[in-house]
């Protein structure tokens, strides 16, 4: 029987969480009646014995648990995208691992992606965290939602779900799993949002600090940029290029009318230096803009392929067949 839900837990110094999470998930599925299910714990090079208890899970539970070591820690969305990569269900949760996300909620997740959405994602409206944590999250989180154009309380939540095609059209790297929902809703998917309870941590310590925060606004930037210019960065560069273009021109223009007219020389004043800097970055956003323009020429249709939700009417030859997969809709692979 195929896996019809995964959960990916990332795993950083979390060993006396471990095992009861994997036993509220457990307890949760048998509840609701699915037996196809898999959880896989991604150890993000726990320098305690969170490897331990993960495999200890395994030799339990061979068919339901899946385990993935990294050989030091590389972040998050690291972590995640491993997990992602390994996993076979057509739905796909999210925690972290130090329960402060309820299990329980599952199934209000699940009800919520029957109405329609692709990923929903969780929002901690009583967030039980520290003051130092809640304050600049809130800032982050409505700074967020203003740039990125979606309505979003808690982006920063670790308790989501997703269709596995939202996942399958993203690429993650660096702290941009943060961004996933404003990255999905750039590409067009139904991006929604529960309340759910957040625990008080009961073991180990938080693993983000201040940077994080900073790290995230930078990150923001790049997202910012890939949703909205990603197949047309000559808007980007060259908007930017005319923008100064027009001021140093403009600079540089009114100066000579000064010196035309006899209103004093003009070669020490701080505003010709201006002008023609300008200028010169000027010709250089657009030129790298026209470059970029080229570049992204040579981009693998297969992106573009995987934004093709559905289609319908026409013929398929034989040949073609094997990359179709029939369901609901009728998507490519």
């Amino acid at each position: 029987m195929p896996v019809c839900l995964s959960f990916v837990v990332p795993v950083y110094n979390e060993e006396a969480t471990i095992k009861p999470l994997a036993k509220k998930i457990h307890k949760v599925m048998n509840q609701e009646g699915i037996a196809n299910y898999e959880i896989i714990f991604v150890d993000d090079g726990s320098r305690d014995g969170s490897w331990i208890q993960i495999r200890d899970l395994v030799n339990q539970y061979p068919t339901q648990i899946k385990a993935i070591k990294f050989r030091k820690n590389f972040g998050k969305a690291a972590a995640l995208s491993a997990g992602f990569q390994n996993s076979t269900g057509k739905i796909i949760f999210t925690l972290d691992a130090d329960l402060q996300d309820d299990p329980a909620e599952i199934p209000q997740f699940l009800q919520k992606l029957d109405e329609g959405f692709d990923l929903v994602s969780g929002w901690r409206h009583q967030r039980n965290d520290p003051l130092s944590k809640k304050l600049p999250s809130k800032l982050f989180n409505k700074v967020t939602s203003k740039v990125a154009g979606i309505r979003l309380h808690d982006f920063n939540c670790g308790f989501k779900v997703y269709r596995k095609e939202v996942l399958d059209s993203l690429k993650l790297y660096g702290e941009l799993h943060r961004y996933i929902p404003v990255l999905a809703h750039g590409l067009g998917f139904r991006v929604g949002e529960v309340v759910v309870h957040h625990f008080p941590r009961q073991h180990g310590s938080s693993k983000y600090g201040w940077e994080r925060y900073t790290r995230g606004l930078i990150d923001l930037l790049t997202v910012f940029v890939v949703t909205r210019f990603l197949y047309k960065p000559g808007h980007l560069f060259g908007n930017m290029g005319l923008i100064f273009g027009f001021l140093g021109v403009g600079s540089l223009t009114y100066l000579a009318i000064l010196w035309f007219i006899g209103l004093g020389p003009i070669g020490t004043r701080p505003l010709l230096f201006f002008g023609i800097l300008s200028t010169i970055l000027s010709v250089q956003l657009i030129s790298l803009g026209i470059l970029a323009e080229l570049n992204t020429r040579h981009v693998d249709s297969d992106y573009i392929d995987k934004q093709i939700s559905e289609i319908i009417g026409g013929k398929y030859s034989e040949q073609g067949l094997d990359k179709i997969t029939f369901s609901s809709n009728v998507s490519i692979q």
